[in-house]
């Protein structure tokens, strides 16, 4: 039986079989290119499967950054940048900081030495004449006290400089107004700290040092250590200079709208405890004087601070 009588019983014509594959190929899905209509323009990659369009394709945009964006304002100068940027920016700031104090302390070596005579014996509640002499129980220790006085000369130094730092560092990231703020913090936070070793020195380390008279007086031989007595003298004077920047930091908070007043007044408790633990754990002595005289004036700058705003009309 022949092939085309097969065909004809099946009802069909004879099959092209050949035909089927050709009509399949000429069947080709439409390119991306020509659904968007840019199969003329040419594209370039880069091997790693990135496209880089050419310049006749818009760029999306994106809002200038100190336009409003869902209500909500940028600094003008404020841009992204990667963390390793943030990191170095911030160490070489911290650099500059350190490399201040270290010239402080250089020059305050100078004449630590007369320094520390004098202050011995403006400290303690007796005449000139009648002024223990310091005791020295290590080899090291009067050249490790005079480092340790010069090192506070150098915080003395650095403090505006690292205030300042700080500003340089927020700036991108600040409005106009509290860029105008911070700028006139900057004097004021060395002003404040000048008072506060002022008062550490006039006031604080007077009383303290009448109390451990009289405390040990009459019981015992006084003999005060040189670099003890002077870790305690640094120390106070060190922290009261930071103790007193209280009244700045509230008052850059409240206008920055970080807090309010009433919120402070109502928080207050929670201050004094914060305070108490502070001055406990940097100026602890056995007596418990230190602590409590630094916890004490932290508690009235700050309430002193919040009198005044309430008086201005501030809340």
């Amino acid at each position: 039986m022949s092939d085309e009588s097969v065909d004809d019983r099946d009802g069909g014509d004879p099959v092209d079989e050949a035909a089927e594959p050709r009509e399949a190929d000429d069947e080709q899905p439409p390119s991306e290119s020509d659904h968007d209509g840019e199969s003329d323009l040419p594209v370039e990659t880069d091997g790693e499967g990135i496209v880089d369009r050419p310049d006749s394709i818009d760029e999306p945009s994106y809002p200038d950054p100190d336009d409003d964006v869902g209500g909500i304002s940028t600094p003008p100068d404020d841009e992204e940048m990667p963390l390793a940027d943030h990191i170095e920016e911030m160490v070489l700031r911290f650099a500059v900081v350190l490399l201040v104090g270290a010239a402080g302390t250089s020059i305050g070596l100078l004449f630590a030495s007369d320094a520390i005579s004098y202050v011995w014996t403006d400290i303690f509640p007796y005449a000139a004449e009648e002024v223990p002499p310091p005791h020295v129980y290590h080899p090291l220790e009067l050249w490790l006290t005079r480092i340790k006085f010069s090192a506070l000369l150098g915080i003395m130094v650095a403090l505006p400089v690292f205030v300042y730092q700080c500003y340089l560092f927020m700036r991108p990231g600040l409005y106009p107004h509290e860029r105008k703020y911070y700028l006139a913090a900057v004097p004021m936070s060395v002003v404040l700290a000048g008072l506060g070793m002022l008062f550490s020195y006039v006031l604080v380390l007077p009383v303290l040092f009448q109390y451990f008279t009289f405390y040990a007086e009459g019981s015992a031989d006084i003999a005060y250590a040189l670099g003890e007595t002077f870790d305690l003298v640094i120390t106070l004077t060190g922290f009261l200079a930071i103790v007193f920047q209280i009244p700045l930091f509230i008052m850059l908070a409240i206008m920055m709208g970080v807090t309010t007043r009433r919120w402070l007044a109502q928080k207050r408790l929670y201050f004094w405890a914060a305070f108490f633990g502070l001055s406990f754990m940097f100026t602890m002595d056995p007596t418990m004087m230190a602590p409590i005289l630094v916890a004490l004036t932290m508690i009235l700058l700050f309430e002193g601070t919040l009198f005044v705003l309430k008086w201005v009309g501030r809340e």
